[in-house]
């Protein structure tokens, strides 16, 4: 009796603990072999960077050859909890008009802004209409065909 007891007790602890372990989640660029640290601003170029890191998660948008960014984040979700980003590494690699890397910079969480929504709404032109309306708005409007050869569009079955 008293080992299954004691059996209970551990397997109900051990949910517990299970329960507070976080679920961990990466998204974005995953460096394997080569770090993004390990670029060098004049020796390398826009091949040797797309053979060693790959393609860029993003571009500039105003100079789409000029400085690409290679984006990485790390959420984390408790139970019962909204997931939270627990790391996030922004790599932005400039190059010059030759192709040679200007300079290589990373960007931590720390280092974002957060950005306040606007509440606002854009208002739409027309009315509101009621549900009545909206269910009831189209009856009368249209004529069903009288005959088959009434329906535009299909063929007589000959």
């Amino acid at each position: 009796m008293n080992r299954t007891k004691s059996l209970a007790a551990a397997l109900v602890l051990s949910a517990g603990l299970v329960a507070c372990a976080p679920v961990v989640g990466t998204h974005g660029f995953q460096a394997i072999d080569v770090k993004p640290a390990d670029i060098v601003a004049g020796t390398d170029t826009r091949e040797t960077v797309l053979a060693q890191l790959g393609s860029p998660s993003a571009t500039s948008v105003f100079e789409e050859e000029s400085v690409w960014y290679y984006i990485s984040q790390t959420t984390r979700k408790y139970t019962f909890n909204r997931a939270f980003v627990a790391q996030r590494n922004v790599t932005e690699i400039t190059f010059d008009d030759a192709g040679k890397v200007l300079g290589v910079r990373t960007l931590g969480l720390e280092d974002g802004q957060d950005i306040a929504m606007n509440p606002n709404e854009t208002p739409t032109r027309g009315r509101e209409l009621t549900i009545i309306e909206q269910l009831l708005g189209n009856v009368g409007r249209g004529q069903l065909p009288r005959t088959d050869e009434d329906v535009p569009g299909q063929r007589r079955p000959d």
